[in-house]
């Protein structure tokens, strides 16, 4: 574990201080890495994105079940169930994300957020703030996709 991970939970398991964000913060190289404001940051733009896509989803829920009625015309039905399978495709991905959101924000609570699960070294926060489910650095997910590579093309 990291340092100020496990001494915050020597303080105060449990029991978390609101931590203060200006609405313009933004993670910088200058200060140190995952700090509590970092954590934060990262931990509210994970949930938010969590909640947007939970929205999304009810919004799916309601347009398909509005959208079942009976359509004579042959074409308009197989254009209507091929909208439909692309938004239950489109469905299941984020279903999937919302998973590896979880998964980001438990990394949080376990202060491995932000560090490279195969290299152990911090990924930048110019990648975490793009991508912040992101469990590799830049070079190791690189390394992992050619991998992936030479093996699909055996």
């Amino acid at each position: 574990m990291r340092d100020s991970t496990a001494k915050g939970l020597q303080e105060g398991e449990g029991m978390k201080a609101e931590i203060f964000l200006p609405d313009d913060y933004r993670p910088a190289e200058d200060e140190p890495f995952m700090n509590d404001r970092q954590l934060e940051y990262f931990r509210r733009k994970l949930i938010a994105w969590k909640e947007d896509i939970m929205s999304d989803g009810k919004d799916t829920i309601e347009h398909l079940q509005d959208g079942t009625r009976n359509i004579p015309d042959v074409a308009d039905r197989a254009s209507e169930e091929t909208d439909r399978a692309l938004e239950l495709r489109t469905r299941d991905r984020q279903r999937k994300l919302v998973g590896k959101i979880d998964q980001a924000l438990r990394r949080i609570d376990e202060g491995e957020f932000g560090y490279c699960s195969v290299t152990g070294e911090p990924i930048s926060l110019k990648r975490l703030d793009a991508r912040p489910i992101a469990t590799m650095s830049l070079e190791a997910q690189e390394q992992h996709e050619r991998r992936e590579k030479v093996h699909r093309d055996d």
